[in-house]
């Protein structure tokens, strides 16, 4: 009967009870885990097919543009020159979208922001000793330390053995 158990046995049952769940739960998401990621790579692969036929596609397509232009009385190679013109065209605008996309980035400034104002005053100490500082346009560095060096500090000493 629970009553008559002392509070020690109740607390190892608690225990081990725990434990056992968080095992349980443990295998539960393992098992998920490995379900889902066979789902996943069938799906990969299945896209991966997908691209690469859809490819082929664009290839065959792009012959059969370039032969119709040959069939409407252009030679053959202004036709094939106008289907690659347009493709090159279309390559330099996804890369000119892609690189304004780049450019539009904010570093994660918020997340930054955010961090800042849970650290602690110690802390932000800590991290602007640090920080690496930003160059700045300014006055020129002072120039490197000419004077002696450790060793030249300590050489008119005597050694211990010499002293002996």
């Amino acid at each position: 009967m629970p009553e008559d158990e002392s509070l020690g046995a109740l607390v190892a049952q608690a225990s081990h009870h725990i434990s056992t769940l968080v095992r349980s739960e443990i295998e539960l998401a393992k098992a998920e885990l490995k379900f889902d990621a066979k789902r996943v790579g069938t799906a990969a692969g299945l896209f991966g097919a997908a691209a690469f036929i859809g490819h082929l596609c664009l290839i065959l397509a792009s012959f059969a543009i370039a032969y119709g232009l040959v069939a409407l009385g252009l030679s053959a190679w202004l036709a094939f020159a106008i289907v690659t013109v347009f493709y090159l065209l279309m390559a330099a605008v996804l890369v000119f979208v892609g690189y304004r996309r780049l450019k539009g980035l904010t570093g994660m400034k918020r997340t930054v922001r955010s961090l800042k104002s849970l650290k602690g005053p110690e802390e932000e100490e800590l991290a602007e000793e640090t920080a690496v500082p930003a160059r700045r346009p300014g006055p020129p560095a002072p120039p490197p330390y000419t004077g002696p060096t450790a060793g030249q500090v300590g050489s008119h000493r005597e050694s211990v053995i010499d002293a002996t």
